[in-house]
């Protein structure tokens, strides 16, 4: 089966609420571009994926995807996925890992599609759901943060993370005002989005250690290596970084060689696609470490993303950001979080969800090709 053409449709993504996850995030609003990808053979097939974000339009990575990586996998056997990602991430300084992850997600949504099978089966097979935590916008008050968090525990939410509003004293109030308010037995998490000096860092450590959450997400700068073997030093608490740690799969090494963290981190869209991501969460597995996904940025990708966690035993918790409805766009009868808490993978062949193409043409900018 060979690839003849790969294209993306340039659409808009309207309405979009004013959100931010921290100040090392873009404020959200407005109206973001997303490209539709879209892989092509000569026995009719087609594979598809997103490219872009609400913080990232694809505008900033489509024209390197044509240009660079289309010419890489024209005539190629579109079933050779891992002889087309060596041949993709070769040309990693002409594009971005995004680009290399978007043509690599429509790659596995045609596979899975050829072979009649969800991609979490055609990826392996573990499990056909996985609980799911809410994940705060930057709130910036405690009572903000403690309402929402009761809110989504009554909900069905298996667990709640905070992104705080960066100031380290204040960061404690919030977290201690959120475990007061949903009680010693339900799971909460931190994700400082890199906004702490090494000393601050280990004062809310120390602090959320004792209020008892789960985990310890980006303290520090997203390569400071040294910091965070430091860090791991003097907390009990488990750290989590990698998110945005530069570079693709290669490139966690380091973290675990150090021992600089106690996960590793990262989704479809910022570490390479499916490939990337399953070849991380097995090299976390060697070292009995969870893979934990990051939000993939748009519908498409999250659905890649609950393929992926369904595909491997050591990821634990789906991550949904809010306001929820906010961050979907797209596709039609998009992923929902049950009364249950659970998420579960689509059953049809490859991506198994239907994309809102209707929706698409009518907010069309134009096709790269």
């Amino acid at each position: 089966m060979k690839i003849t053409d790969l294209t993306v449709t340039m659409f808009e993504w309207n309405d979009i609420p004013k959100i931010q996850y921290g100040p090392q995030n873009v404020r959200i609003s407005g109206a973001a571009k997303l490209g539709l990808v879209t892989v092509s053979t000569d026995e009719g097939l087609q594979g598809h994926s997103f490219l872009g974000s609400a913080m990232r339009g694809a505008d900033l990575d489509a024209g390197s995807l044509i240009a660079v990586l289309k010419p890489e996998i024209i005539g190629q056997d579109a079933l050779n996925r891992e002889a087309l990602f060596k041949r993709l991430s070769r040309r990693h300084r002409s594009t971005s890992l995004r680009a290399i992850g978007a043509v690599d997600v429509a790659l596995w949504d045609l596979a899975g599609k050829a072979a009649g099978l969800p991609l979490y089966k055609l990826m392996g097979g573990y499990r056909d759901s996985v609980p799911a935590y809410a994940s705060s916008p930057a709130l910036y008050v405690p009572e903000a943060y403690s309402d929402q968090a009761i809110a989504v525990r009554e909900a069905g939410y298996k667990a709640y993370k905070i992104h705080p509003p960066t100031q380290w004293e204040t960061d404690i109030r919030v977290c201690t005002a959120v475990r007061d308010a949903v009680g010693s037995d339900y799971k909460l998490m931190l994700d400082s989005t890199w906004s702490y000096r090494y000393d601050e860092a280990l004062r809310v450590g120390k602090a959320i250690e004792e209020l008892d959450y789960y985990w310890y997400e980006d303290p520090l700068a997203e390569d400071d290596i040294y910091g965070y073997v430091k860090l791991k030093q003097q907390l009990s608490i488990p750290l989590m970084a990698t998110e945005w740690s530069p570079g693709g799969f290669h490139a966690y090494a380091p973290w675990i060689m150090a021992s600089a963290t106690d996960y590793l981190r990262g989704d479809v869209a910022v570490k390479g696609g499916l490939t990337g991501c399953l070849k991380a969460a097995h090299l976390a597995d060697g070292f009995r470490l969870n893979f934990e996904i990051h939000h993939g940025g748009n519908s498409l990708n999250n659905v890649a993303n609950i393929h992926l966690m369904c595909a491997v035993p050591n990821s634990e918790f789906f991550e949904v950001l809010l306001p929820d409805a906010a961050q979907k766009y797209g596709i039609i009868d998009d992923l929902q979080v049950g009364a249950d808490g659970m998420v579960a993978a689509p059953q049809k062949p490859g991506l198994g969800v239907e994309i809102d193409f209707a929706q698409i043409e009518k907010t069309r900018i134009a096709v790269l090709s």
